[in-house]
C-alpha cells in the first residue's frame, strides 16, 4: 500500500457551489484535490486514528493490512474499514486482494445455490445476507464521510446483490446522500430497526459501533429464525453450525466491549439468543469482567468444565494475541468432529458438504491466505489470480 499526494480544501457554501457547477460544466473532477464543504467533514475524514495510520504507512511502508494492524495495535477489521474510506477519497492505495478473494468465494456460493435443493438454496441466500450487510455498512459510512456515488459504488460487492435479487435496492441506497434519507429509505425493509437505532446512536455520539453491532445481530437472529423451514436432516447440521457461529459472535462482542471499555448494558442488547456451550448467564458473567486476562481465564474455566469440549481445549490453547481466531479454531474442530460423512445417505452427505465448503473456504481466506500474503506483491497476486 502507498500514500497519494492530495490537496485538501475546505470551501464556503458559495465557493463549494461554484466548484460543483464547474465540475458539471466541464464534466471533469480534479484527481489531486479533495474538496469539502465544512470543517466538520474534515474531522470526520481525518480522525486521530486515521492521521496516525497515514503516518505509519508513510514511515514504515507496511506490505499488508495485517502488518499495518500490528504496527497500529488495532483490530484488523477496523484498520481495513479505515483504509477503505481513505482509499475512497484517494488518500491511500491498497491492493484489492481481500475484495477479490471474497468475490471469488461469493461466486462459488452462487454456483452451489444453482445446484442445491430448495431448502438449502434458501439457507445459502440467508447466509449471503452477511455480505449484503457488509455492503450496507460501507455505503452508510461512505455517506457519513461525504463520499461520491462513484466512490461508494467501488466499495460494494454487486455480485452479492445479484444473487439476492437486490441490485436495484443497493443501487438506490448508494445514491442517497444523507443519513435521514437512508433511515427513511430503510423504513420498510428488514433492516429498519438496526438502521434506525444505529443512526440515532451515531447522531448522539458520533460512534458507528452500535449501527454495525445491530446489523450483525440481525444477521445471526435472522439465520436462527429461518431454521424452522428446514427438514430434520438439514436442521441436525445447520442448527449446530448456527449455534457455534452465534457463540463466537457473542464472545467477540464481549471481547471488544472489554477491550474498548464499552458500556455493558449497551453490549447486552447486541447478544444473540442462541447458545452452544455458554448460556446467557455465563455470557453475562464474562460481560461484567473488566480486563482481557480475566476474560480469557474465566472462559478457559467455563469450557474446561464441559466434557464435550475439554479435549479440544487442550489441543487449541486460547491465544491472547489472536483470541477470536483461536476460539474459532476450537469451535470448528468440535463442529467437524460431530458429523461423520454417511456414505450411504446421499442427502445428508450433500448437506454436510455444502456447510463444509462454506466454513473451510471462508476460514482459508481469513485465517490462512490473507495473513500469508504479507510478502506477495501486487504483480505476483495478479498472476496467481
Amino acid at each position: 500500500m502507498k500514500l497519494k499526494n492530495k490537496e485538501i480544501l475546505v470551501m464556503s457554501n458559495k465557493q463549494y457551489s461554484k466548484h460543483l457547477d464547474d465540475i458539471i460544466a466541464s464534466g471533469k473532477k480534479s484527481t489531486n484535490k479533495i474538496v469539502l464543504n465544512k470543517y466538520e467533514d474534515l474531522t470526520k475524514l481525518l480522525t486521530k486514528e486515521r492521521i496516525r495510520m497515514l503516518r505509519i504507512i508513510h514511515s514504515e511502508k507496511p506490505k499488508s493490512i495485517s502488518e499495518l494492524a500490528k504496527l497500529l495495535k488495532r483490530d484488523r477489521r477496523n484498520v481495513l474499514a479505515d483504509l477503505n474510506y481513505l482509499e475512497g477519497f484517494g488518500l491511500v492505495e491498497i491492493e484489492e486482494i481481500e475484495r477479490e478473494l471474497f468475490h471469488t468465494y461469493i461466486k462459488l456460493i452462487g454456483k452451489i445455490i444453482l445446484i442445491s435443493p430448495r431448502n438449502m438454496r434458501i439457507f445459502l441466500k440467508n447466509y449471503l445476507i452477511k455480505y449484503e450487510i457488509m455492503n450496507i455498512k460501507r455505503i452508510i459510512l461512505g455517506t457519513i464521510l461525504g463520499m461520491s456515488i462513484q466512490n461508494k459504488s467501488l466499495l460494494v460487492n454487486k455480485l452479492v446483490e445479484k444473487y439476492l435479487n437486490n441490485t436495484e435496492f443497493i443501487d438506490e441506497l448508494i445514491e442517497i446522500s444523507s443519513l435521514d434519507e437512508i433511515q427513511l429509505f430503510m423504513k420498510f425493509t428488514k433492516y429498519n430497526k438496526a438502521i434506525r437505532e444505529g443512526i440515532l446512536y451515531f447522531k448522539n455520539t458520533n460512534e458507528i459501533f452500535v449501527l454495525e453491532a445491530f446489523l450483525d445481530q440481525f444477521y445471526y437472529e435472522n439465520m436462527k429464525n429461518e431454521i424452522k423451514f428446514l427438514d430434520q436432516k438439514e436442521k441436525s447440521i445447520i442448527s449446530l453450525y448456527l449455534k457455534y457461529i452465534s457463540e463466537i459472535y457473542n464472545l467477540n462482542i464481549i471481547y471488544r466491549g472489554i477491550k474498548n471499555n464499552i458500556e455493558r448494558n449497551l453490549l447486552l442488547q447486541f447478544l444473540v439468543d442462541n447458545y452452544l456451550f455458554l448460556d446467557k448467564n455465563r455470557l453475562i458473567d464474562l460481560l461484567n469482567l473488566t480486563n482481557i486476562d480475566d476474560f480469557i481465564l474465566n472462559l478457559n474455566q467455563y469450557l474446561n468444565k464441559i466434557k464435550e469440549i475439554r479435549s479440544y481445549l487442550l489441543k487449541f490453547n486460547l491465544d491472547k494475541n489472536h483470541l477470536i481466531w483461536s476460539i474459532e479454531k476450537l469451535y470448528l474442530e468440535y463442529f467437524f468432529s460431530k458429523f461423520e460423512t454417511k456414505i450411504d445417505d446421499i442427502d445428508y452427505q450433500a448437506i454436510f458438504k455444502i456447510i463444509e465448503v462454506l466454513i473451510k473456504k471462508d476460514k482459508e481466506i481469513r485465517l490462512y491466505i490473507l495473513p500469508k500474503l504479507v510478502d506477495i506483491g501486487h504483480s505476483r497476486y495478479k498472476t496467481l489470480k
